[in-house]
């Protein structure tokens, strides 16, 4: 057992001197690299998909924002995961804060020696993702079995959904740059728009308006403004056809009254940012079919798990940034086009000028 441990180590360390950490790097592409160069070094060694630590690595990032690992340890931290001490050190060990390999095993704990150092820390980011990885490969490799691991590790249904989402995200697409954000509506088309957050709204009992709304005409189109994962495809009495689209930083994109779907589009499917997912209509308040108790409009409203309850929040201001985003793409892209639209009226003046620049 002993022999096979140190093979593993010693896999450990070819795969990952080759590939230093580069913790301190500012950038946020080195730090994406060097956090998928370790998601996919514990994929190697314990053969979990990668994808699902980087969920959970991302889920807890974003649940437990407020939480400062850094301040906390007084490490640097690459990654977020924080296991608890009572799963770390073993629910029955009389030191919580055991950091001895050996006494944690005797004690059912998670934590593991990765680097090599003696010591299983829970602060230290190679200890944590192959303890994590070592925990979450135990009753096997398969899609239902890491799911139930997931279950043992969180014990919230939600959770285990959340993640295994996120992770069907990241398998999608195979990369961890997903940051990118759509505004909903076409910018040629007719659309208007202001802040409508915590408005009163009184059908089906006293409420607060949990999101925008975005009037346009019917048949508008509605795209995703996301990279994410359609958790739910259907009807709601307060929202009528409605689709939710959950992001890898594990906020719900809502999106209601609409007319109808893309044809296909089913729940389950993984989606990008621009991607047509239905259109503008009047549906809602009421049973399914309802519509044209108001004016055409998109309700679009975004929602966070916290680990413990959904809440809402503003989204006014990022449709606003996203907007904005929006029309200096499509300024920049029309520049371009009368650029190369010039340069194909005027063939001799473009030639001369490269053989004067050259």
């Amino acid at each position: 057992m002993m022999v096979k441990s140190c093979k593993i180590l010693l896999s450990f360390f070819l795969l990952f001197s080759a590939f230093p950490c580069s913790v301190d790097a500012s950038d946020k592409d080195q730090e994406a690299s060097d956090k998928l160069h370790l998601y996919e070094t514990m994929e190697t060694l314990t053969g979990v998909p990668w994808v699902y630590l980087a969920a959970m690595d991302q889920y807890e990032k974003n649940a437990h924002a407020a939480k400062n690992k850094k301040e906390k340890s007084g490490k640097k931290r690459l990654t977020s995961i924080e296991v608890p001490s009572s799963l770390w050190a073993g629910r029955i060990n009389p030191d919580p804060d055991d950091r001895v390999p050996e006494s944690i095993a005797f004690f059912q704990g998670i934590g593991k020696d990765a680097n090599g150092d003696g010591k299983a820390d829970p602060q230290d980011d190679l200890d944590v993702l192959y303890s994590v990885a070592s925990f979450l490969a135990q009753k096997g490799l398969k899609e239902e079995q890491i799911r139930e691991r997931i279950w043992d590790y969180y014990k919230h249904p939600t959770t285990v959904d959340v993640i295994t989402h996120i992770a069907k995200i990241y398998a999608r697409y195979q990369t961890l740059h997903l940051e990118e954000r759509r505004f909903p509506i076409p910018l040629q088309y007719n659309y208007t728009y202001h802040n409508t957050w915590g408005d009163r709204r009184g059908w089906g009992g006293l409420r607060i308006h949990e999101g925008t709304d975005i009037f346009a005409n019917y048949g508008t189109p509605v795209l995703s403004t996301c990279y994410g994962y359609v958790e739910l495809i259907g009807w709601n009495r307060y929202g009528g056809w409605r689709i939710g689209i959950r992001d890898v930083n594990n906020n719900y994109h809502y999106f209601a009254h609409l007319n109808g779907f893309r044809k296909g589009l089913k729940k389950g499917d993984v989606v990008k940012p621009g991607d047509l997912i239905g259109s503008v209509g009047s549906s809602g308040y009421g049973p399914p079919g309802t519509a044209g108790k108001f004016p055409p409009h998109l309700h679009y409203g975004i929602y966070k798990f916290n680990g413990k309850s959904t809440y809402s929040f503003d989204p006014y201001p990022l449709l606003k940034k996203w907007e904005r985003q929006a029309y200096l793409k499509w300024k920049r892209k029309k520049r371009r086009h009368r650029s190369a639209s010039s340069e194909t009226t005027h063939p001799i003046h473009s030639s001369t000028k490269k053989k004067h620049d050259g």
